[in-house]
């Protein structure tokens, strides 16, 4: 009997731990960006000038989180090669943007998430024993000089171009005793003596109390703009963004550069799961919808939006309810708010038209057949809606507002309701955009308003100043901005109105 009872007590056991186990692991995984992080972790080319600073948010990410992060260092173009030929890892932080331009063109980077700048410098001994004090001195016969290589490092490749136009590179070229694969490989050669300068970025000279920094005036306005991107070829997005997003929060990954000398950019307030407020015109739903699904999935972030007229949109606002992001129906509605979001960029327009049932019974060609007797029209709330607006300035510029205004039987906060209204038979005609009919093509056709100017509006996008997720918000334009958003706006009925979409890369 003991020996039964011993039995049943260790199998009672093991499958108590296994359950335990079970729970344990359905529990990370639930807690995850996008439900699962590979146990291999995420893999980042880093250039090597910010070598000091990403290992330490790395280790600080890492407790954190207990997720690994492998870092492979090396020149930006030499990384960059590396990923166009092998097509593999998740990040790519190369020590200039323009390395990043170039990831794009080759459709290599998705996301670019800015973090910071850094600036070249002559590295010297501390106290310049040299005396350089120009870059004419580091072309004496005293003065053994070394570059990293504008065929492999970003700073190299920077200081050249930037040189080429001023006429300098050519002699300073002729001065250079080696070129070097890194900025630090530079930065070590000046410590162990084997040269007397080079040229680094300053943030390097952090880590090298020995070394100092010399500003020279020909390279004051040269500037390299430090940002990560996320990697086409990614196989796990959403834990590749994550660690993004840290890397580039204000108070988590943008401490560490700013500690190591870097001037860092204004970075999101961190959140493990960030919840972006989003407004927005109500006819912008079907053309934004399945743009935001897929990126709340992809970033592993929620979008919470609020779609209605503009006119209550504006009300919520000047009534404290301030969003990250706004996309109005018209200018108009984004000027009343001008003090939450100044920099508003247009990106769309829309027309108004006239919506009648299929095949136009009443044979309606015009608005001044609006104004025949006994018919029903339905137009948008004009304090409650952008719609509604721009309908009374087509109706006051056609010369026949109170004649079509005798008409109206309804007034609507959105084009929608006159749709449904239409459908139902409540109405004859209804003055709506043309992104309303879009999705009601075969029950209704839209006959356009001839030679009125203010019928067409246009959509803006702007974030808030004070948005704490104002980067978020901005990537998530870039998808709104993207070739593949735009099909879904014409398909919608909308005209695109910025010059060039963003490509889908950028």
């Amino acid at each position: 009997m003991s020996r039964i009872l011993i039995a049943i007590t260790i199998t009672v056991l093991a499958v108590g731990i296994l359950i335990f186990k079970l729970s344990d692991s359905q529990s990370s995984t639930d807690s995850a960006p996008g439900n699962s992080v590979p146990s291999e972790g995420i893999t980042l080319f880093c250039a090597a000038s910010n070598r000091m600073v990403i290992e330490e948010i790395c280790r600080a990410y890492e407790r954190e989180y207990d997720r690994q992060v492998n870092i492979q260092f090396g020149a930006s173009q030499t990384l960059l090669s590396s990923i166009e030929t092998a097509k593999t890892g998740d990040l790519y932080l190369p020590a200039d943007d323009s390395y990043l331009v170039l990831a794009v063109e080759k459709k290599l980077v998705d996301e670019i998430l800015p973090l910071a700048i850094m600036r070249p410098v002559v590295v010297v001994k501390k106290g310049n024993p040299k005396s350089i004090r120009t870059l004419s001195d580091l072309v004496r016969p005293d003065i053994r000089f070394v570059q990293a290589s504008p065929e492999a490092a970003a700073i190299g490749k920077l200081t050249r171009e930037y040189l080429v136009k001023q006429g300098q590179w050519q002699w300073l070229d002729k001065a250079t005793t080696a070129y070097r694969m890194t900025v630090t490989d530079v930065a070590n050669d000046v410590l162990v003596g084997a040269a007397d300068a080079g040229i680094v970025y300053d943030a390097v000279l952090h880590t090298y109390p020995d070394l100092e920094a010399l500003e020279l005036p020909e390279l004051q306005s040269l500037v390299s703009q430090v940002s990560l991107g996320v990697l086409s070829c990614t196989t796990q997005p959403t834990a590749a963004l994550h660690f993004a997003r840290y890397v580039a929060a204000r108070d988590k990954g943008l401490q560490y550069y700013e500690k190591h000398g870097f001037g860092v950019v204004t970075g999101d307030a961190w959140s493990e799961q960030p919840e972006l407020k989003l407004f927005a015109g109500s006819m912008l739903r079907p053309a934004i919808e399945d743009t935001i699904l897929q990126f709340e999935k992809r970033e592993g972030v929620r979008v919470s939006r609020v779609y209605n007229g503009c006119g209550i949109l504006v009300a919520q606002m000047k009534a404290g309810q301030i969003p990250d992001a706004y996309f109005a129906c018209d200018r108009e509605f984004m000027n009343q708010v001008s003090d939450i979001f100044p920099q508003p960029t247009e990106v769309s327009q829309n027309q108004l038209v006239i919506l009648v049932p299929k095949g136009n019974p009443k044979n309606i060609r015009s608005l001044k057949d609006l104004i025949k007797p006994d018919l029903r029209v339905g137009i948008g709330h004009e304090k409650q809606c952008a719609m509604g607006w721009i309908t009374q300035n087509t109706f006051k510029e056609s010369g026949i507002q109170k004649e079509l205004m005798s008409n109206v039987t309804v007034q609507t906060p959105t084009g929608d309701m006159l749709v449904n209204q239409l459908q139902t038979g409540s109405l004859d005609a209804a003055v709506a955009y043309l992104s309303n009919a879009a999705g009601a093509a075969e029950s209704l056709d839209a006959v356009p308003i001839q030679d009125i100017a203010c019928s067409i509006a246009i959509q803006p996008w702007a974030v808030a100043q004070d948005s704490p997720h104002a980067q978020t918000a901005a990537r998530l334009f870039a998808k709104i901005c993207s070739v593949e958003s735009q099909e879904v706006f014409e398909a919608e009925g909308f005209m695109w109105h910025l010059p060039a979409p963003i490509p889908k890369n950028h």
